[in-house]
């Protein structure tokens, strides 16, 4: 659930703004690159949209096409049994039409990322859209499974272009206070689209195939290249544009990645993300092959757990931030997911407490992602400046999503649907998660060396 997931989502973790021009300035540096060029682009940016800054407008079309991801990942998630009932393939197999879909939408965000940095963010931006309408209508009448797969791999590579883009530009526009109540009204719109997909999705099954369901993706992609092309403006001028090619990008990304308080926050990030991708890819075949509910029911019961995600998302953003700190929210955030982590693994492995148990946890266990996504991927943000901020976006969605594809299909190792596997799979991206910030944002820690520029 990017959208949440798998997106910077509405977080307002930033401790002070001392503490944020602190941070960015580390990283500034550790990546090369000029502060002056931030007024220009800020102020540039201010015109984006109908509606000025913050305008209602805005907030649509960036909340459509960072939800695109979630959409394009949980839409077809009741019918995956079907799907292999149709194409003749095990469940397993079946998966690996989210797991590709994921490896594309981090490959796409590498490219997409950096290319939006170079030539700014609309051209990508509307490429990326036309380039996954047409993948939606090859997932439509892919003939086999390795066409279903290879469509789904070029579909996630292109729906990344809104995904990280979408980031971008609200790194752009904003900064401090402003950007964190951006992206909380961002992810208010970006967070329902997991708890919409799966129903609307459970509910085209009533009247059409699985391929109805790419089709809806492929109006969907259609839509958004429209009222992208006609609505949004550049916000990244060509003053303000990082030039050199590969070699810079890769001196940028290299520093990012030399910065331990941004590498911490990135792998927290990732690893988190891979607890959600856990549950949202097993979670289908567990809940209909293992405990026996309909696609309706699973549907049901998915949105209601994504409620509480975008609850504790927004919960996060408006109430907790401004009286308490982002290290206090982070923390915190952690040993809820650890905590949901452990009981479904002793409800699951150990006591055998069946689906009500199973759903709780996992509702807890979203409950205290809404609090690590979003503070982990907002606070990363805030320390690199907009000439950059394709790039560090960019390593942000890459490592959600190659982990989400890593972890896909172990709840079906074995070519069997296994609760506990998936709870294994929890339980250990929490502590993996756990680790990272512990050890990478340890207080006192020395700034990194800056990188060449």
């Amino acid at each position: 659930m990017p959208g949440p997931t798998a997106g910077p989502a509405g977080d307002a973790s930033t401790a002070s703004a001392a503490t944020a021009t602190d941070a960015a300035a580390t990283t500034d540096a550790a990546a090369g690159i000029a502060d002056a060029a931030t007024t220009t682009t800020t102020t540039a940016a201010k015109d984006w949209a109908p509606g000025g800054v913050g305008g209602r407008a805005t907030i649509v079309v960036l909340g459509g096409l960072v939800a695109l991801g979630p959409l394009t990942t949980d839409l077809y998630l009741p019918g995956l049994p079907a799907i292999a009932d149709d194409l003749a393939a095990e469940p397993a197999a079946v998966q690996l039409t989210l797991t590709f879909s994921m490896f594309g939408v981090a490959a796409g965000q590498l490219l997409f990322g950096p290319l939006s940095d170079r030539f700014g963010r609309r051209p990508p931006l509307l490429a990326g859209l036309v380039v996954y309408t047409l993948a939606s209508l090859a997932c439509v009448v892919a003939p086999n499974l390795t066409v279903l797969i290879a469509a789904r791999f070029i579909q996630g590579a292109a729906g990344a272009a809104g995904l990280v883009i979408g980031r971008a530009v609200a790194r752009d526009r904003f900064e401090g206070v402003a950007m964190i109540r951006f992206l909380a009204s961002i992810t208010l719109i970006s967070g329902l689209a997991p708890i919409l997909a799966p129903l609307f999705g459970a509910q085209l099954l009533r009247f059409t195939s699985w391929r109805g369901t790419f089709g809806a993706l492929a109006a969907l992609g259609l839509l958004l290249t429209l009222v992208a092309f006609g609505a949004l403006r550049e916000t990244l001028p060509a003053s303000a544009r990082r030039g050199g090619g590969l070699a810079a990008t890769l001196r940028t990304m290299g520093g990012l990645l030399r910065d331990v308080p941004f590498l911490g926050l990135l792998l927290t990030s990732t690893f988190a993300f891979g607890a959600l991708f856990g549950y949202i890819s097993g979670s289908s075949v567990v809940l209909q092959h293992v405990y026996h509910v309909s696609p309706q029911t699973y549907s049901l019961l998915f949105g209601l757990n994504s409620v509480a995600i975008v609850a504790s998302t927004q919960l996060n953003g408006r109430l907790l931030a401004p009286r308490y700190s982002a290290a206090t929210l982070m923390r915190t955030g952690l040993a809820v997911l650890i905590a949901a982590g452990t009981f479904l693994v002793l409800a699951t492995a150990v006591w055998d407490l069946g689906l009500v148990a199973f759903c709780g946890s996992l509702f807890v266990m979203m409950a205290g992602l809404g609090i690590v996504l979003p503070n982990s991927a907002a606070r990363a943000l805030s320390m690199v400046s907009p000439q950059a901020a394709g790039s560090a976006s960019a390593l942000l969605g890459t490592g959600n999503f190659l982990c989400g594809a890593v972890v896909a299909p172990l709840s079906s190792l074995g070519g069997n649907p296994s609760a506990v596997l998936l709870a294994f799979v929890v339980l250990g991206c929490g502590l993996l998660a756990a680790a990272s910030y512990l050890l990478l944002l340890r207080p006192g820690r020395p700034a990194p060396e800056p990188a060449v520029a």
